[in-house]
C-alpha cells in the first residue's frame, strides 16, 4: 500500500527537528512561524464555515452532541481508566501527557478530508471540527487543571493566550468572510497545502523544542514502546465507541463516518499551543503522546477512509436483482440476465 505523502511527510518532519532541531535565536523564530501559521490555520477555518452551514450545523445537534460527548467525556474517562496501566504501561512521566491528550478538541482538517474520502457528511465534520475546537477553548484549560492536575497551570491569563492564539483567528475569518469565502474557495488546493505546511510547522518546533529539552533521553526506546501500544490500545477503543455508538443512536452510514472520524481524533494544531500556555517548561514532555497519537490516528484513519470509501462504491455499483417467484418468471417477465453479461443494473 503506497504512503500517504502527507504522512510522509510528518515523519521527514520529525527526523528533520531530530537531525536538525531548532535551537537558540532559531528555535525562536521557529516557534513565532508555528503560532503565526496556527492562527492561519484557524483563520481558514473560520472562514471555511458559512453562516448557513454553522445553522444548519446546529439543527444537527444529534450529531455534535454525540461528537462533543465522545471528545470531552468518553476520552477522558478512558484517559483516568490509564492510570491503572502506570507504572506497568504507562510511564508515571509520561501519564499527564497522555491524559492531556484525552482533553483535547477534535481535528478539523483531517477530520474533513477522511470523512469526504469515506463519503461522509463533509458539512457535518467542518461544524463537527469547529465546534469541537470552540469548546475546547474553554473545556481543554479546566478538564487539564481538574484531571491532570498540578504541572496545568489554568488562569484567566491562560484562558486569554489560548483564545487569541485560537478563537480571534477563527472570528476574524468569520467576520472577514464576506470579502475572503470567494478567494478561499478559489485557491482551495493551495490553501489545502497551507494548512498542511502550518501542521508540519507545528510538529517541527514542538519536535526541536523537545530535542532541546532531552525527551528523548528522558524517555528510554522501551518506554516509547510501551505508550505506543497504550496509544493504540486507546484508538482502537474509540473508534470502536464511536462506530458502534453512532449505529445505536440510529444514525445513517453518512453521519456515521463523521462521527467516527471526528469523535475518535485529537488536535495537534490546537494541543502544543494549549500545552506551551498551561505547561510552560514542561510542555515538552507533555505533548509527546500527543505527536505519536497524531501519526497514529493519520495513519489509521487513512487506511479506514481507503476501504470505507471502497465499500461505498462497491454498494453503489451492486446491480439490482429482481427476485424470480418459485417456478419461473411470471408471465409477460423476460428473466433477469445474469450479472457479468453488461447488460445489468449498474455496469
Amino acid at each position: 500500500m503506497p504512503v500517504d505523502p502527507f504522512i510522509a511527510a510528518l515523519l521527514g518532519t520529525v527526523l528533520l527537528a531530530a537531525v536538525l532541531p531548532a535551537t537558540g535565536r532559531a528555535a525562536g523564530v521557529a516557534q513565532g512561524t508555528a503560532d503565526a501559521a496556527v492562527a492561519l490555520l484557524f483563520f481558514l477555518y473560520g472562514t471555511r464555515l458559512s453562516t448557513r452551514e454553522a445553522l444548519a450545523g446546529l439543527r444537527h445537534w444529534r450529531l455534535h452532541l454525540t461528537v462533543l460527548a465522545a471528545t470531552f467525556v468518553v476520552f477522558p474517562l478512558l484517559g483516568l481508566a490509564a492510570r491503572g496501566l502506570e507504572p506497568y504501561v504507562l510511564a508515571p512521566r509520561l501519564y499527564p501527557g497522555f491524559l492531556f491528550l484525552c482533553v483535547l478538541p477534535s481535528t478539523i482538517q483531517s477530520s474533513i478530508a477522511f470523512t469526504s474520502i469515506a463519503g461522509g457528511n463533509v458539512a457535518a465534520a467542518i461544524c463537527a471540527g469547529s465546534f469541537s475546537s470552540l469548546a475546547g477553548i474553554v473545556l481543554t484549560p479546566l478538564l487539564a487543571a481538574a484531571l491532570v492536575g498540578g504541572g496545568a497551570g489554568i488562569s484567566g491569563h491562560a484562558v486569554t493566550a489560548i483564545a487569541l492564539q485560537l478563537l480571534a483567528p477563527f472570528l476574524a475569518g468569520q467576520l472577514l468572510r464576506r470579502w475572503t469565502a470567494k478567494q478561499v474557495a478559489r485557491h482551495r488546493k493551495v490553501l489545502a497545502r497551507a494548512d498542511r505546511g502550518s501542521i508540519l510547522l507545528v510538529v517541527y518546533a514542538a519536535f526541536s523544542a523537545g530535542m532541546a529539552e532531552g525527551i528523548w533521553h528522558q524517555v528510554p526506546a522501551p518506554r516509547l514502546l510501551e505508550l505506543l501500544v497504550a496509544e493504540a490500545l486507546l484508538l482502537g477503543v474509540m473508534l470502536a465507541v464511536t462506530s458502534y455508538g453512532a449505529r445505536r443512536l440510529g444514525f445513517d452510514r453518512a453521519d456515521r463516518v463523521t462521527i467516527v472520524f471526528a469523535g475518535s481524533k485529537k488536535s495537534l494544531a490546537s494541543g502544543v499551543p494549549m500545552a506551551t500556555v498551561l505547561f510552560g517548561s514542561g510542555a515538552g514532555l507533555v505533548v509527546l503522546p500527543l505527536m505519536l497519537f497524531h501519526q497514529m490516528q493519520l495513519m489509521v484513519c487513512a487506511v479506514i477512509a481507503k476501504r470505507w470509501a471502497r465499500e461505498g462504491t462497491d454498494a453503489v455499483r451492486e446491480p439490482v436483482r429482481t427476485p424470480v417467484p418459485a417456478g419461473g418468471p411470471a408471465p409477460g417477465h423476460a428473466p433477469a440476465p445474469a450479472s457479468g453479461t453488461g447488460k445489468g443494473t449498474g455496469t
